[in-house]
């Protein structure tokens, strides 16, 4: 079991960072949200799971531990594998999970991309029990509405778009963070910002 990888960020990708340990490239796949915060050249620190199968090793980092536990307690449920369990992650914090399942609360699970209606009941059902209660308020780290502007413009840079580029995308998305409400979530933002650059070009 590898618990977390520290070191510096080599590479970055829509979809994974490459962080150098001790000479040795380590590929880690990561949540756009936890992307969002990691800068190519700086030091950074992922919680990580190794999901061992037949044909493949993979390593999913996390920005703290409460976020891997939750990956890891989600594909206890029959039908989510690694895949899955990030894609919610992406969508919803660990405690946004929480709420959803103590709440019953179908929408905010279909909102994830793979997942319809029956399968959302499933996951409520099986869920209940495992993921404990939510903290509570929006926690320490969650997304704030006055500074997603800077954490997505941040990202999109770390990502290795130009100034002018992660200008008009934040732009582009800035009707969705407002329709949003309070607290608009960084990852899905990116992931919109992202589609919005790749029609561009």
């Amino acid at each position: 079991m590898i618990a977390f990888v520290s070191g510096t960020v080599a590479a970055l990708a829509p979809d994974a960072a490459v962080v150098e340990v001790g000479g040795v490239g380590m590929a880690v796949q990561c949540t756009p949200n936890t992307l969002s915060a990691l800068r190519i050249g700086r030091p950074a620190r992922l919680h990580t799971s190794l999901v061992v199968r037949e044909d493949s090793l993979t390593l999913y980092g996390f920005a703290d531990d409460d976020e891997r536990q939750v990956f890891e307690l989600l594909q206890t449920a029959s039908g989510v594998g690694p895949r899955l369990a990030q894609a919610m992650l992406a969508v919803h914090t660990p405690d946004a999970l929480r709420r959803a399942v103590a709440t019953g609360d179908e929408k905010a699970l279909t909102a994830v991309p793979g997942i319809g209606k029956k399968g959302a009941q499933k996951l409520l059902l099986e869920l209940k029990d495992r993921l404990g209660a939510p903290v509570g308020a929006p926690a320490v780290g969650a997304p704030v509405s006055q500074g997603w502007r800077d954490q997505l413009h941040a990202a999109l840079i770390g990502l290795g778009y130009a100034t002018r580029e992660a200008d008009e995308a934040v732009a582009a998305v800035t009707p969705q963070a407002e329709a949003a409400g309070g607290t608009p979530q960084v990852g899905q933002l990116l992931k919109a910002a992202l589609q919005t650059l790749n029609r561009a070009r």
